[in-house]
């Protein structure tokens, strides 16, 4: 992540094609580690790619999540929402009643 949150920061502040190098200063300006690996893979995956095109192929991503994620979240957790909601709907009637119990103000003199 601290990779592509460079890299991101590179093409923002106007490098339209950031190279590792500008990578590595950027990070190594804050003293964070660099793994070359990751470096190497996110320069793989934007290699002749507009930063446009790449925000949207992540908003997609995130619109429609992962077709396995969200198969394995539905069937397991349809019952749990249900178990859920009726948790939240405890502490909201908690948190109701706990207002009725505030006795001080913070501007009376006491």
């Amino acid at each position: 992540m601290r990779s592509v949150a460079a890299y991101l920061m590179a093409t923002i502040g106007g490098n339209a094609s950031p190279t590792k190098d500008d990578v590595r200063a950027i990070l190594g300006a804050v003293g964070a580690d660099i793994d070359e690996d990751k470096l190497g893979y996110l320069f793989d995956q934007v290699a002749g790619k507009d930063l446009a095109e790449i925000l949207a192929a992540g908003s997609e991503m995130l619109a429609f999540g992962a077709a396995p994620a969200t198969a394995a979240a539905t069937a397991g957790g349809a019952a749990a929402a249900g178990e859920k909601e009726e948790e939240e709907e405890k502490v909201e009637e908690k948190e109701k009643e706990g207002e009725d119990d505030i006795v001080f103000s913070l501007f009376e003199d006491e």
